[in-house]
């Protein structure tokens, strides 16, 4: 009779086992994840290839520094030169890009800098920070903080230099640092998903948006099995494969909030 039993406990353990889908981490952004894209892909996802993708969701910064650590399987981020350097020191196999938004100023109704009538981004910010406008930043090395960076800089002005009388720095996802932008009734960056899938809008309205500079391309990046060992680099590829179908195309590109078109897919 015990033999039995055990015979028995070994089969269901074995047919239960099997049952469980395969699963990775994935490190992305908070700006994707506000988007509200992850519930519809994920569970496309799993249908098609029996995979449950575990998000953390993080900034850009610490989406990459999870990936050098070998804390994830795979990142998707927004911020080239740093996936760049991440790639060639290592970390990760390849780089992907798949699909794009952009980015947006958001700020008053009352629009106190003038920026909706200026006729580029650096032209933007240079009027904000002439008038001293209060202003949010990320402030979290994420890829919208990264690519504001290198806005005010392409401006000709150093955020270190700014006073936090009026340029406060959040420290904090997307969602919270529009939170924040709405309760202080500022001006801040966000990509244009983040901004259309926010709900405590307030006061503030998209003032500027429509510069090249501005875009915002998103890419897969494998974490490199040749550095990290045990990360499931089978998998990954399998996901990889995914993202690139032309399944994964249609979900992206018919992606709609209130009618308007969150994502384009521009995979190569």
């Amino acid at each position: 009779m015990i033999p039995r039993l055990l015979l028995a406990s070994a089969l269901s353990l074995c047919v239960a086992s099997a049952t469980l889908a395969d699963d990775i981490k994935m490190a992305v952004t908070t700006s994707f994840h506000n988007s509200g894209l992850a519930d519809v892909l994920l569970p496309e996802i799993k249908a098609d290839l029996d995979l449950d993708v575990h998000l953390v969701v993080v900034g850009t910064g610490q989406a990459l520094r999870l990936g050098r650590a070998g804390d994830v399987d795979a990142i998707l981020v927004h911020a080239k030169s740093a996936e760049e350097k991440f790639v060639s020191e290592g970390y990760g196999t390849h780089r992907t890009p798949f699909m794009y938004n952009d980015f947006v100023l958001i700020g008053p109704a009352d629009d106190p800098a003038h920026i909706a009538q200026t006729q580029s981004a650096a032209e933007a910010l240079a009027s904000i920070q002439s008038t001293r406008a209060p202003f949010v930043s990320r402030g979290d090395d994420s890829g919208t903080h990264k690519k504001e960076l290198s806005l005010w800089f392409g401006a000709g002005l150093i955020p270190d230099d700014f006073a936090t009388t009026w340029y406060q720095a959040a420290g904090a996802g997307m969602g919270a640092s529009l939170n924040t932008a709405s309760a202080m009734n500022a001006y801040i960056m966000s990509d244009r998903a983040s901004w259309l899938k926010f709900g405590n809008k307030g006061d503030l309205v998209l003032l500027f948006a429509g510069d090249p500079v501005l875009f915002n391309q998103y890419a897969y990046i494998p974490v490199n099995p040749a550095t990290h060992p045990h990360v499931k680099s089978d998998l990954t590829a399998k996901l990889e494969t995914w993202l690139l179908s032309a399944r994964a195309k249609s979900l992206i590109n018919e992606y709609r909030l209130n009618g308007e078109q969150l994502f384009i897919y521009n995979a190569p």
